[in-house]
């Protein structure tokens, strides 16, 4: 009997996080992170992701990438450069719990059609989920600025960024310049 509750204490232990973000600690060390994200991590700027409402797991991932050089960036590289693991894991979990605002995005019918089309046929929802709203280190598309999703979707494609395991590069090198503008119009146009 005794062995059984150990046992059941050890998978416990093994499942509760090695640490516990600090959501207050998180919002003041993202201050900095404002500027291009928008405050609370609603980007205003096409080119900036939105960070409200991500996945944390998916932003400690990327700030991680950034301070090992996986992924680089002439502005983000730096700015995690000096970021602690506890640092990272407090932005990613402050974002994670921001509420992303609504993005006004004029898509174009056609395309969005298309986009979604390509997304089917690719199986963007295997990973990403119904409503591409993500999982874990996989990251929510829905929300995001048209402009920033067709420049990861072409960064991928032309290998300029491939910290995704090669998930990403595989099936981003399948797609035309047409199909990154499809599904760049169908991901936008989900909110």
């Amino acid at each position: 009997m005794k062995l059984k509750h150990i046992f059941a204490g050890l998978l416990l232990a093994l499942t509760l996080p090695a640490y516990a973000a600090d959501l207050a600690a998180g919002k003041e060390k993202a201050q900095a992170c404002f500027a291009c994200h928008g405050v609370n991590g609603n980007s205003t700027v096409p080119m900036f992701p939105v960070l409200a409402g991500q996945n944390a797991r998916y932003i400690y991932l990327q700030l991680r990438d950034y301070k090992e050089g996986a992924r680089t960036n002439p502005v983000m590289s730096p700015m995690a450069a000096n970021l602690s693991k506890a640092d990272m894991q407090d932005i990613a979990a402050y974002f994670s719990e921001q509420k992303p605002q609504l993005i006004e995005f004029k898509a174009d019918p056609a395309r969005v059609k298309l986009g979604f089309q390509k997304a089917d046929e690719t199986l963007c929802s295997m990973c990403h989920l119904g409503g591409l709203k993500g999982q874990n280190e996989i990251p929510k598309l829905s929300g995001q600025h048209y402009d920033y999703i067709f420049k990861q979707l072409t960064n991928f494609k032309e290998r300029t960024r491939t910290n995704d395991a090669g998930n990403m590069t595989a099936v981003a090198k399948t797609l035309s310049d047409e199909d990154i503008i499809n599904l760049s119009h169908y991901i936008a146009n989900l909110n």
